[in-house]
């Protein structure tokens, strides 16, 4: 009753006050427009921002929310959504106009939830990575055809089939000793992917995304990692088996924090199809190879899963109130997950930033690494953890990590260089503000390391 209560005070509080929105479908020009609006209405919390172009030219523009926009705060989570990646699947196209004026409007009138949670998180919104298909299928006049064309890019490659196949590589990695993070890209996979595919690639090398969604239609239900089933074929008969990642339950709680907040997703029933707690395993639903999901967290510092929101890919306009509401305290509460489990700064001895340290939890086998201003996030479980930071030329520190069931424990990692002869050795590549002032001992050009004085 309780945990009831508590939901039914989240959603008081955002609908205490009501946000002026009107409920159409945008073509690609109705939804720039509405994304300069909303920047026009806040521009001290927002930032209008392209991360490339779709095969035809259109803009594939992120509306960012932030109290410092254009700026990352160290340990302050980066929280991104992805809609319209096919072209034909379009509430969340609509959902993420909604919600950006959304949290313009009750920002400016001073919703406490929606304050601070633009002030504690830096959120990324792409309304649409496929707006070349979108057109193709909006473009339809029978509802039907909208259903059926579109799905796929100028192209007529589905993006959602298009990322580097790291799956395939982790899925090696586990037999032979190898990795299942931050797997390296193909020396040629930019000769595989679509532009949108690829503006995405580099969107994620740009910004330490930590927690993400995409946004889909044909079903209602969260879907989590892996999508691509690690044996998928037996006696030549294409079988569904689940394939849970190292932090599975931690995916299912980020799936039933989307599913429990959602107007109806968690009784579990949709479309002709039953999923307990209106959530799946990817693979355990079907298989596929080369998504967006998987590529996040097997690429990135990023944890996303999957959101099937409508059982029809293009709903009627009439319906898209209705599934506003159904989906508005959803949308808000998964942007909210973010802040959780572990967080902090990763230094030397000299309160210089470390980047790329590797955070490694003990009893779960995938790491997480610092950003370029040395600040990590790990997403983890309530509970206690062996929680290490290592990076070449520092010794591992190791901390052990209690953490509690409302918002993220504060735990900062000091290496200290590690030393040969009493001085201190770092890579050869390392620059910054730790080499000023720093004496280089000329060694051979083939030599690992650098001695620094």
């Amino acid at each position: 009753m309780s945990q009831w209560l508590c939901l039914l005070g989240r959603v008081l509080l955002l609908t205490k006050v009501a946000a002026s929105v009107n409920f159409f479908h945008h073509g690609y020009e109705e939804l720039v427009q509405a994304l300069f609006n909303v920047k026009g209405s806040c521009p001290y919390i927002t930032r209008l921002y392209s991360i490339g172009r779709s095969v035809q030219g259109r803009h594939l523009y992120v509306l960012e929310f932030s109290d410092y926009p254009g700026i990352h705060e160290p340990t302050e989570p980066e929280f991104k959504y992805v809609a319209n990646m096919h072209g034909n699947e379009v509430l969340g196209r609509e959902l993420l106009l909604q919600l950006a004026e959304f949290l313009c409007e009750e920002y400016r009138h001073g919703n406490q939830r929606i304050t601070e949670l633009i002030h504690e998180t830096r959120i990324h919104l792409l309304p649409s990575m496929n707006p070349d298909g979108y057109e193709v299928s909006a473009a339809q006049s029978q509802r039907a055809l909208r259903d059926l064309t579109g799905r796929n890019n100028a192209n007529g490659v589905d993006l959602n089939r298009n990322f580097p196949d790291l799956n395939t590589i982790m899925y090696y990695n586990e037999k032979n000793g190898g990795s299942n993070h931050h797997i390296p890209l193909p020396d040629n996979w930019r000769n595989q992917v679509e532009p949108e595919t690829l503006a995405v690639i580099q969107w994620m090398k740009s910004y330490n995304f930590v927690l993400s969604a995409n946004l889909h239609g044909g079903a209602v239900v969260a879907n989590y990692p892996y999508d691509k089933a690690h044996e998928q074929r037996i006696r030549g008969i294409w079988h569904a088996t689940n394939s849970p990642t190292p932090d599975d339950e931690l995916f299912k709680k980020l799936a039933k924090g989307y599913s429990y907040a959602h107007g109806w997703m968690h009784r579990g029933t949709n479309c002709g199809d039953f999923f307990p707690d209106g959530i799946t395993n990817g693979a355990s639903w079907y298989s596929l190879s080369k998504g967006m999901q998987d590529f996040n967290y097997l690429f990135t510092n990023c944890f996303e899963i999957t959101l099937e929101l409508s059982c029809n890919k293009f709903p009627a306009q009439e319906d898209l109130e209705f599934e506003w509401l159904a989906n508005r305290e959803a949308l808000i509460a998964y942007i909210e997950q973010v802040h959780q489990g572990i967080k902090g700064m990763v230094t030397d001895e000299n309160n210089n930033k470390v980047a790329g340290a590797v955070i490694s939890v003990a009893g779960v086998g995938h790491d997480i690494t610092s950003g370029e201003h040395g600040d990590y996030f790990r997403l983890l479980l309530p509970g206690t953890y062996t929680v290490t930071a290592s990076s070449d030329g520092y010794q591992p520190q190791t901390q052990t990590v209690t953490v509690g069931p409302a918002g993220p424990t504060v735990v900062h990692f000091q290496l200290k260089q590690t030393t040969v002869n009493n001085h201190p050795i770092r890579k050869a590549s390392d620059k910054g503000p730790a080499n000023k002032g720093l004496h280089k001992k000329v060694v051979p050009r083939a030599a690992q390391w650098e001695i620094l004085r």
